[in-house]
């Protein structure tokens, strides 16, 4: 009797309940008024009177075992069918947001790839700038206006004088002091300057600054790099002029306009009826400059230019207010998702 008990057991522990099927079968085969365990109560009569009482508890705790086997698996069905009830398979599904590359991100990108293909590497620096980086390697005379308070967020001022960089030109001044030329390099990054927030100036914003130094270097290699960019960026049509002006660490020095791409140079609100927009300023640097960081002047030539990445943008999306880059509308961020 002990050996039937023992296989019915056996049987029992390797049952695999996956369904109400299976349930089922369960029950009829073990606890049903015809299983296996009622049949073994049943023959009870046919056990010796000494081995009845032995037998009588193996018995119930096989009944007991099985019947809890059954009821567990019968309360897990039970609940995974009801969680299922509850769920429409006809409702649409959920639409899950997808997030969207800054456009002051995506204008960068694409101007390090326009850049990238003609062989200019990036190069960056650190945020927080001395006075050598920022401003003296770089031909800035001592009485400079833009050493005043009014123009430069200063850190600590005197002896070590730190301020927070206001143009990317400092990362050049680093890669001139630690490369030989030839140079070829663009240092994308953000710059501060103390003026007062509107919608056509903020006291942060992006640059993008190039610096090509080699032999025999000229004018002429500047202008055709920047229409190229120019061409690459704003369409085939693009066009771009030149106009004389002053910055301390090139000579000569120009203006860069592009033909508007919103009027398509024929005038309207945003160039001032011009046919031109202003989108950087470039010239060839300044034989002090590179002095200033141990390049031999007079083997060596070079020029550099520096855009403003939020004025790009401005054009090439039509944006109306600097103050959208940094506001972190998603009304308006959510319009860049194709850019990804």
């Amino acid at each position: 009797m002990k050996e039937k008990i023992e296989k019915i057991q056996a049987e029992i522990n390797a049952y695999t309940i996956e369904n109400t099927a299976n349930l089922e079968a369960f029950r009829i085969q073990f606890i049903g008024s015809k299983g296996s365990v009622k049949e073994l109560f049943n023959d009870l009569k046919a056990v010796p009177n000494e081995e009845k009482r032995a037998i009588g508890q193996l018995l119930n705790a096989l009944r007991i075992e099985a019947e809890d086997k059954y009821n567990l698996f019968k309360a897990q069905l039970e609940t995974t069918a009801s969680a299922t009830s509850k769920l429409d398979f006809s409702r649409p599904g959920d639409n899950n947001e997808i997030g969207a590359h800054h456009p002051l991100s995506l204008v960068r990108s694409e101007i390090i790839s326009i850049f990238s293909k003609i062989g200019y590497s990036v190069s960056e620096g650190p945020e927080i700038e001395d006075d050598w980086h920022n401003f003296s390697a770089l031909n800035f005379a001592p009485e400079h206006p833009a050493r005043d308070m009014q123009d430069t967020f200063f850190i600590e001022k005197g002896e070590n004088e730190m301020a927070l960089r206001t143009h990317t030109s400092s990362v050049q001044v680093r890669v001139m002091e630690n490369s030989t030329p030839p140079i070829r390099t663009i240092s994308p990054g953000r710059v501060y300057r103390n003026e007062a927030i509107s919608a056509r100036a903020h006291c942060f914003f992006h640059q993008v600054e190039g610096l090509y130094i080699d032999k025999n270097v000229s004018f002429a290699d500047l202008k055709q790099t920047l229409l190229y960019f120019a061409k690459e960026l704003f369409g085939e049509k693009a066009q771009i002029r030149l106009r004389p002006s002053y910055f301390p660490f090139t000579e000569p020095s120009a203006e860069v306009d592009v033909s508007c791409s919103i009027c398509n140079a024929k005038g309207c609100n945003v160039c001032k009826y011009s046919g031109w927009l202003e989108i950087l300023g470039c010239g060839m640097v300044d034989p002090n400059v590179l002095e200033a960081s141990g390049i031999d002047s007079t083997v060596y030539s070079g020029f550099a230019f520096g855009m403003g990445v939020e004025r790009i943008t401005q054009l090439k999306y039509k944006v109306n207010d600097l103050r959208l880059y940094s506001e972190n509308d998603v009304r308006f961020l959510k319009q860049f998702k194709a850019g990804i």
